[in-house]
């Protein structure tokens, strides 16, 4: 569940990367990486008009904020998840890129693992980066 709609694996994964914002929180202590959530602007309106419960109208302003905030709640989850981590590992501030021409290049060194989902039908792109 991802604000009040649930999130879910496409049967076919081959879908293009439409990424017109992403949102990216760094993590350090015993676990050093880079959490990122990738979205299109349309989605990210709809996350923000669920988390303030108002119109997608109302809501658009707020598209980074609630993008932001999604990384964070789903960083702090994972390192919740992981026992002994949770107080030795810190969470950054997210940064929220938008746009409709851009890439980022991570230089982390460790394995990533990436899972494309599905929000209300849309492709959103969830990754893990470790720094090993």
């Amino acid at each position: 569940m991802m604000v009040g709609a649930e999130v879910v694996f496409p049967d076919d994964p081959e879908f293009p990367l439409l990424a017109e914002v992403t949102g990216l929180l760094g993590m350090a202590g015993a676990f050093c990486g880079v959490f990122s959530l990738r979205c299109s602007t349309h989605s990210a309106i709809d996350i923000a008009s669920q988390m303030l419960a108002v119109p997608a109208e109302e809501a658009a302003a707020q598209k980074c904020d609630a993008v932001g905030e999604i990384c964070n709640m789903v960083a702090g989850n994972f390192k919740a998840k992981i026992e002994g981590l949770e107080d030795k590992c810190l969470l950054a501030v997210p940064t929220v890129i938008t746009g409709r021409d851009y890439k980022f290049y991570s230089i982390s060194t460790g394995p990533r693992i990436e899972m494309p989902m599905l929000y209300k039908g849309e492709p959103i792109w969830i990754a893990l980066e470790a720094q090993s």
